[in-house]
C-alpha cells in the first residue's frame, strides 16, 4: 500500500470575507488546463504537490512542494500603472523532504513580493515560481518541478496517470455549515514521477508517484474551527482516497468533513462525514511550540467495506514556520477491503 501525504493545518488563515473578493459558489464549471492557472479574483490559492520517490537503491523520499498566493488587493481594483513595490499578491512557497530510511526531515520556506519578477504566477509555461523554485506546465497533463534546500536541488517531471478529480458537490468543497466557507478544489490523484536529486554535483535518479492538489477560495475556517486533518492514499490496485476532517476548537470533528473515493477507472464518489470514521490513535508533541498533533488514525469506510490504520513514516515532520505552522509528511497505511 502506498501513501502520499498526511496534512494537518494548525493555522492557515484565508483572510476575512469581503465584497470585493469572489467566494466559492455552487456551479463552477471546471476546465483544464485553464484551472491549473491562478484565480486572482479569490483571496487564497495553493498548488500542492506531494509524493513518494525512490532512488536507484530503493531509498524512499517523501516530498512536498507548495506554492501559495495570498491576495492583498482584489484583482478588479489593481492599477497596472502602480509602483512595482505595491504588493497585490503575497507569494510564498514551502519545500520539505522526508528521508524515511535515515529518519530525517528538512523543510524550507521562501517568501517574496515579486517586485522584479523574481516571483509570480502565470508567465508562459510557469504556473508559479519563487527564485529557482518553479512549477511549470508541460502540456495539458504534465508538470515540471524544481526546488532546492541545503542538501541539494531536486528536479521532478510528472505526468498524469489519471484525469483531474473535482472534490465536493456541485463544484464546491464545503468546509463549514455557514455560508461562504467553501473552496473550489480538484486533484490529479496519481502522477507518474521521474527526476533527479543533485547533491554535491552528483545526480541521483528518482522515480515514484505524486499527488497534485489545487484549491482556491476566499473564506474557509469558520468560527469555532481550529484547522483540519487531511490524508490522501494511493492504493496498489489503482484506487485512491482523499479525506479531510475539519477540527473544532474543542477537538471534535466538524460535520462538514468530507472526502472522495476514486476507483481504478477514475470514477469519483463523494463521501460525506457520515460515510467515514477517522479516529486519531497516535499523537506527537512539538518541541518547537508544544502543539500536539495526531499522527495516526484508524479509518473505516462502511460503503467501501474498507478499514485501515494510518501511521506516520516519521513522527517529527512539522514545518515550524512561525505564523504558519503545520505537520505534513509521509505516512503508511494497511488494512482490509472486502475482507482482503
Amino acid at each position: 500500500m502506498k501513501k502520499v501525504r498526511a496534512f494537518l493545518i494548525v493555522l492557515l488563515a484565508a483572510g476575512a470575507l469581503g465584497a470585493d473578493w469572489k467566494t466559492a459558489e455552487p456551479g463552477w464549471q471546471y476546465e483544464f488546463p485553464r484551472d491549473h492557472h491562478a484565480h486572482r479574483d479569490f483571496k487564497t490559492e495553493w498548488w500542492y504537490f506531494t509524493g513518494n520517490v525512490f532512488d536507484g537503491e530503493g531509498h524512499r523520499l517523501g516530498y512536498e512542494l507548495t506554492f501559495f498566493r495570498q491576495g492583498i488587493t482584489p484583482h478588479a481594483e489593481r492599477d497596472p500603472n502602480s509602483s512595482r513595490f505595491i504588493v497585490d499578491d503575497l507569494k510564498f512557497a514551502h519545500f520539505a523532504l522526508t528521508d524515511v530510511s535515515k529518519q530525517h526531515f528538512r523543510f524550507e520556506q521562501k517568501t517574496s513580493r515579486g517586485a522584479f519578477g523574481e516571483a509570480g504566477f502565470d508567465d508562459g509555461k510557469r504556473l508559479a515560481w519563487i527564485d529557482n523554485w518553479t512549477l511549470a506546465s508541460n502540456g495539458d497533463d504534465a508538470f515540471d518541478l524544481m526546488a532546492s534546500n541545503q542538501e541539494g536541488v531536486i528536479h521532478l517531471h510528472l505526468r498524469a496517470a489519471k484525469s483531474p478529480v473535482v472534490h465536493g458537490e456541485n463544484g464546491i468543497s464545503v468546509k463549514a455549515s455557514a455560508s461562504g466557507h467553501a473552496s473550489h478544489y480538484y486533484s490529479i490523484p496519481r502522477l507518474q514521477t521521474m527526476g533527479e536529486f543533485f547533491v554535491d554535483g552528483k545526480s541521483h535518479p528518482l522515480r515514484g508517484e505524486s499527488w497534485f492538489d489545487h484549491e482556491w477560495a476566499t473564506g474557509q475556517l469558520a468560527e469555532g474551527q481550529a484547522g483540519w486533518d487531511w490524508i490522501c492514499l494511493q492504493w496498489q490496485d489503482g484506487t485512491e482516497l482523499m479525506l479531510y476532517q475539519m477540527r473544532l476548537k474543542n477537538g471534535d470533528p466538524d460535520s462538514s468533513s468530507s472526502g472522495t473515493w476514486i476507483d481504478s477507472n477514475g470514477l469519483a464518489t463523494h463521501l460525506r462525514s457520515a460515510d467515514f470514521r477517522m479516529t486519531p490513535i497516535a499523537f506527537w508533541k512539538s518541541k518547537a511550540n508544544g502543539a500536539q498533533y495526531p499522527i495516526g488514525w484508524r479509518i473505516t469506510l462502511p460503503g467501501q467495506q474498507t478499514e485501515f490504520v494510518v501511521r506516520a513514516a516519521l513522527e517529527d515532520q512539522e514545518l515550524a514556520l512561525g505564523p504558519i505552522t503545520y505537520w505534513e509528511g509521509a505516512i503508511d497505511a494497511s488494512g482490509t477491503r472486502d475482507g482482503k
